[in-house]
């Protein structure tokens, strides 16, 4: 299995630079199969959500149906696929950042009963508790 990194990612859905757009279609139709998928850690997946709100003004449902899009495609595996759907959900319902959801979904996957922070948004979100 080979590791992608988000700027692939973003050619490939973007495709607003054609000589790397090219090539990254070309390595994916090399080297992602269903046997071998292209593997997309959660940290590649918090900086493509980063990249598509930042620079391309894209918003949470149309980001959402893009990682959704991800987990249910073969030929890519999503690190932790089932924490990132639930993170994702929440996500969706909540004005955090993708991140602070993964955090919370992977803490209570490693037995967290709840997540401390600082982070005022977070802390009103399930999963997480201010500090006190």
């Amino acid at each position: 299995m080979l590791g992608l990194d988000t700027n692939v990612l973003v050619r490939l859905l973007i495709r607003d630079d054609a000589a790397q757009l090219k090539r990254a279609e070309k390595l994916v139709r090399r080297e992602c199969t269903t046997s071998d998928p292209g593997w997309v850690s959660v940290i590649v997946l918090c900086e493509l959500v980063w990249v598509l709100e930042t620079a391309y003004g894209y918003k949470r449902p149309d980001i959402q149906s893009v990682v959704e899009h991800l987990l249910k495609t073969p030929i890519f595996r999503v690190e932790g696929e089932v924490m990132v759907s639930k993170a994702l959900n929440a996500w969706a319902s909540s004005n955090c950042d993708l991140a602070d959801m993964l955090i919370a979904a992977r803490n209570q996957n490693d037995g967290c009963t709840t997540t401390y922070t600082f982070d005022r948004k977070a802390a009103k979100q399930p999963g997480f508790t201010a500090v006190p």
